[in-house]
């Protein structure tokens, strides 16, 4: 009786495991196309800003992204309002004088916090035999689809990483003009392992605005623009409120996130999803290419790592005495070594983490967890490795004493304060203010 149990538990496997082959290849046969015939169809302009709207329509394409991971599938990623429930793809397929469309799948990200607009994944399967380079997006089902912007469809060709690390920040706005930090924290990710740091720009001071330009010129920045409110009334929270009469939560940073995420998916073979006053910093290793390497050795299945934000508050100063830093003075912006005292966890309170991802295995992203993806998520553990936070306290009336003394930045002083010079030698920021 045990044996026939066995074969049929084995048959029952057997059974499943075709079940779910058949439909990941079959899935796109439902799928149904039409054509339209258009001999001047490859002759309207190509989007080239980041936010590209939809004529006649409440939807906002950032690009499309091919993406072979689930079938044969474009994925649009696009701000969309709720109402929108109609969208239809036109693929310009190689070699054809015709457009090919077929209706999207909208699949909005579920981490929209009540605004009416969010990001959500225009999905289509690209027809057979297409291999299309541009495409179209428009709300009816055969119309004037020419008279819509026409998108490059990107991540078809694949090419050997370009980085190991990328770091991905968004957003910077507010006039952002902490250009100390801002320098430090740039020189630490090349310290670290970063090749290449890609910066979602709403606005900046000047200051801020010479540094990126440095940094772009030296090749380690990648600065996108990102002008959320030329289209949309963004609020600086990320929940909606019931007095709000804003479009989009948090200058619309999901959106950055996935798109740097895809951007990013077959350059880099790792993506970290920062903000611009976080720093992961190790405690075993000196560079983030040896903690990676130990934690995936451990942990192969995993595509997604998680870690812990530690808030380190600006008001709790601590002079090193560090030579050579001097000129910082002049310098809007803080210094983060003189940042060493964390505050100690809270009970009960949410401890909000930050990813180190591997980008093939992330289908969507939030802030501070994955909200789809094909591997498993890692809660990586403080003796490992923590997010460097400095920003303003979180608890104003903590005593210092009770403030954890922790200097693992300091390790790496002698490099970053070279650096940090030699940056500010060629940036020549405005001094005497």
């Amino acid at each position: 009786m045990s044996s026939l149990k066995r074969i049929f538990m084995l048959v029952c496997l057997l059974v499943i495991i075709c079940v779910v082959l058949y439909i990941r290849i079959y899935l796109q046969k439902g799928v149904h196309y039409e054509v339209i015939f258009l001999e001047d169809y490859n002759t309207s302009d190509v989007a080239q800003d980041t936010i590209t709207p939809l004529k006649g329509n409440k939807t906002f394409i950032i690009a499309p992204y091919y993406d072979n991971r689930e079938g044969n599938l474009v994925r649009v990623l696009g701000i969309v309002h709720t109402e929108v429930t109609n969208l239809f793809c036109y693929f310009c397929c190689y070699g054809q004088k015709s457009l090919t469309f077929t209706k999207a799948m909208i699949d909005i990200h579920s981490d929209r916090f009540g605004f009416p607009f969010g990001l959500a994944d225009i999905n289509c399967y690209e027809p057979p035999k297409c291999q299309a380079t541009y495409m179209y997006l428009d709300s009816t089902s055969g119309g004037d689809v020419v008279t819509q912007p026409r998108f490059e469809i990107r991540n078809r060709e694949r090419q050997p990483f370009s980085a190991d690390f990328t770091v991905c920040i968004s957003t910077m706005y507010g006039n952002y003009s902490n250009a100390l930090q801002f320098i430090q924290t740039i020189e630490m990710y090349k310290l670290l392992g970063a090749q290449r740091v890609t910066i979602y720009v709403k606005d900046c001071s000047q200051e801020v605005k010479k540094i990126l330009d440095y940094y772009s010129k030296e090749g380690t920045v990648e600065v996108i623009l990102w002008p959320i409110e030329r289209y949309l009334r963004p609020s600086s929270k990320w929940h909606h409120e019931d007095s709000d009469d804003k479009d989009i939560g948090y200058y619309g940073q999901l959106s950055t996130l996935n798109d740097c995420l895809y951007k990013n998916m077959y350059k880099s073979k790792y993506v970290l999803l920062n903000d611009l006053d976080e720093i992961i910093l190790p405690f075993e290793h000196m560079t983030w290419d040896g903690m990676m390497e130990k934690l995936q050795q451990e942990n192969p299945n995993v595509g997604v790592f998680l870690f812990e934000s530690h808030n380190f508050p600006q008001t709790a100063v601590t002079d090193g005495n560090f030579p050579n830093v001097s000129s910082w003075k002049k310098v809007p912006g803080f210094n983060l070594l003189n940042h060493v005292h964390r505050e100690p966890s809270r009970p009960n309170i949410f401890n909000a983490r930050k990813m180190i991802v591997d980008p093939r295995k992330v289908i969507q992203t939030s802030v501070h967890s994955v909200l789809k993806s094909f591997g498993e998520s890692l809660n990586v553990p403080l003796q490992t490795a923590l997010v460097h936070h400095c920003r303003g306290p979180h608890q104003p009336n903590l005593n210092r004493s009770l403030l954890i003394n922790d200097r693992t930045i300091w390790k790496y002083n002698v490099s970053l304060i070279s650096n940090v010079n030699r940056a500010l030698s060629l940036i020549s920021l405005p001094t005497g203010t």
